[in-house]
């Protein structure tokens, strides 16, 4: 029998298939020639029938698929440990994005993705489906490591580190797409970051890009159960339903944690095809939950296994990952049966690649499919003994006694990255020392800012969240007496959330603030008759503004966070200190009206004893913040007031 020439034949391994009839092979042997596998099975027929230049003996150790990491921030390495022992939010708001916005550039992204691969390819991982910003950057360091990878640009519908606004981010994928989707191990992706930190229209253009490109989306479903609560509340529908309606389903899509699925959300996902990456050690660390992973599978869904980023983890190490996902199923949902070693090494090889909608080339060792392949060491002294009796025990062994240590050759693509626990692509002394540099850095940002507001708002509440970022507002004084309800009839408008309002606001300033500024908010609403129906209280902290005026217009830029104040204004005085206040009293009747499917507040405010029309919206786009300034003009016109007597300030600078 003539023998075919190949380039690498991995020899006398324990061979673990993960094809659809789970094949393995105690004597076994993989082929390889360019970038696929052209041979599989028992070492026997495997070296009768090929003859290579590379021969690697894997004798002791198993070879198996390369190890999936469903779902990364790889940068986030150099982020490691910054803020622990926190809640979500407070470690989110008050921490990583602070830190985020003073930090990440390209240069980060870059290192941090290399810091990020080198361990990834010590756990054996061969790819990953990343979500994080500089996205280009993550990709250049990913095809530097020789690493196969789904890359998915963040979008945000508040400013992010590599963006303004989502337009920008949106224009940003898109050229990254357009750069990468040609490589030949990088997918690059839309992944706008969750359903609450995004609008409808924002997603509705997310999912036109990914469809116009065939490109995943990746994207965090409901990982916390007050995630679903707020879907809900807002919405009056659960997470999936919600983003049913905003089409997300027609494009490819890969859904982080979903801790917190119902059950005919899971049904519906199953039936749209999308991938879910389970994130164990994440979801524990923030307190999120624990994800029904069996009933995902039973139902259908493809589900992979990701570290999420090493800020929230606090590693990539697979081996820990896969362990603790099949521990937590049994354990939390009281079955020893539940997702047994078997199943879970699927999750982290086929079932991963599948999630990520990649299972067509890779996640098994298959004839055709690319050389994705981990070998791993199964004679230390932590997996010793083992047992012949049950040929499918290497399942065990690969999941409950088997550490990332124990990876020793790592190839992707039919290239070999990591041989004899060396990395051949990689300078991990250089990648240390900046993540060395970066951290001390990042120190001294962290130390300075104890002095900050909302560092200080941020120890108190934990709620805190980002506002829409483009206020446009007119106001207009009114001499006469001025219905509201005939105003907005006689416009031809229909009166939605009508309100009466006695708004009583103290603003705190501070000398050390870059002109930030608190506002206490006490809001009493009342009834139709004036009787007071509820009163709550808000904290306000507001950055300084940046002014573009319109003819009948001002649009206001600023950040502004929000959160409900469990404190008295004494607390608040005394624990800010600032260097003087300002109060500001309305009595205001609002309503909301619709203008060209645009949503407007309509206040008719009495400050200090003068009576004053002011018409406002709020948006995280600066195109949408441009379109509405134009929309107020059409609404001063249809309202018929005299433009003369507009003024395109605060209430606060007019006292």
């Amino acid at each position: 029998m003539t023998q075919q020439s190949c380039d690498i034949l991995l020899s006398n391994g324990y061979l673990v298939t993960m094809n659809d009839e789970m094949h393995i092979y105690p004597q076994g042997s993989v082929a390889i020639s360019g970038n696929k596998i052209v041979g599989v099975g028992e070492t026997v027929e495997i070296e009768t029938q090929f003859q290579a230049e590379t021969v690697i003996d894997c004798t002791g150790c198993v070879i198996s698929p390369g190890l999936i990491n469903a779902h990364t921030h790889a940068p986030m390495t150099l982020l490691r440990g910054l803020a622990d022992d926190l809640r979500l939010d407070v470690w989110l708001y008050g921490y990583i994005m602070p830190v985020e916005r003073e930090f990440v550039d390209q240069n980060f992204c870059y290192t941090g993705t290399l810091l990020a691969c080198a361990e990834m390819l010590r756990s054996g991982v061969t790819s990953f489906c990343d979500m994080y910003y500089n996205e280009a950057e993550v990709a250049r360091a990913t095809a530097k490591a020789g690493m196969r990878a789904i890359l998915g640009q963040t979008i945000l519908k508040f400013p992010s580190p590599d963006a303004t606004n989502y337009d920008e981010s949106i224009e940003y994928c898109r050229h990254f797409i357009e750069d990468w989707r040609d490589h030949g191990l990088i997918i690059p992706a839309v992944a706008p970051h969750a359903p609450y930190t995004s609008t409808p229209d924002m997603l509705r253009a997310c999912v036109d890009l990914a469809k116009e490109f065939d490109v995943p989306i990746h994207i965090h479903v409901a990982e916390t159960n007050l995630e679903q609560e707020n879907s809900i509340a807002q919405y009056e529908l659960p997470v999936v339903p919600w983003l049913e309606e905003q089409g997300l389903f027609e494009a490819k899509v890969i859904a982080a944690h979903c801790v917190h699925l119902h059950g005919r959300e899971m049904r519906a996902m199953k039936t749209y095809k999308a991938g879910v990456a389970h994130c164990p050690s994440s979801n524990l660390k923030l307190a999120s939950g624990v994800a029904r992973v069996q009933k995902m599978i039973n139902t259908g869904l493809h589900v992979g296994i990701g570290t999420d980023g090493a800020a929230s983890n606090n590693d990539l190490d697979m081996f820990e990952e896969t362990r603790l996902a099949a521990f937590l199923q049994k354990g939390i949902f009281g079955d020893p049966t539940m997702l047994p070693a078997k199943m879970a090494w699927r999750l982290a090889t086929i079932e991963g690649a599948r999630a990520l909608h990649i299972g067509d080339i890779t996640g098994s060792l298959e004839v055709g499919k690319r050389a994705d392949i981990t070998i791993v060491e199964v004679t230390n002294i932590h997996q010793m003994p083992n047992f012949a009796r049950d040929p499918e025990a290497i399942y065990s062994q690969l999941v409950y006694a088997t550490r990332s240590s124990d990876v020793r050759d790592v190839l992707v693509d039919g290239k070999i990255l990591m041989r004899e626990r060396e990395l051949l692509t990689l300078n991990e002394t250089e990648i240390l020392d900046y993540a060395n540099r970066i951290s001390r850095r990042i120190d001294a940002f962290l130390i300075a800012r104890e002095g900050n507001i909302l560092s200080k708002l941020l120890a108190i509440s934990a709620d805190f969240i980002p506002q829409e970022t483009f206020e446009i507002q007119v106001k207009v004084s009114i001499t006469d007496t001025l219905n509201l309800t005939s105003l907005i009839e006689q416009a031809g408008f229909k009166m939605v959330r009508p309100s009466i309002r006695a708004q009583y606001d103290t603003y705190l300033f501070f000398e050390d603030s870059d002109n930030e500024r608190l506002r206490f908010r006490e809001d009493e609403v009342k009834d139709q008759d004036g009787k007071l129906r509820n009163t709550f209280y808000t904290m306000t902290l507001m950055g300084p503004a940046n002014e573009k005026e319109f003819d009948n217009s001002i649009m206001l830029t600023r950040a502004r966070f929000t959160a409900t104040a469990r404190q008295s204004l004494r607390f608040y005085r005394e624990y800010f200190r600032p260097t003087r206040e300002q109060e500001v009293i309305k009595h205001r009747r609002r309503c909301h009206i619709n203008h060209e499917q645009t949503d407007f507040a309509i206040n008719l405010d009495e400050v200090a004893d003068k009576q004053y029309l002011e018409i406002k919206c709020r948006t995280w786009s600066a195109s949408d913040a441009n379109r509405k300034a134009i929309l107020i003009s059409e609404l001063l016109e249809k309202f018929g007031v005299k433009t003369d007597s507009q003024f395109k300030i605060e209430y606060l600078d007019l006292a």
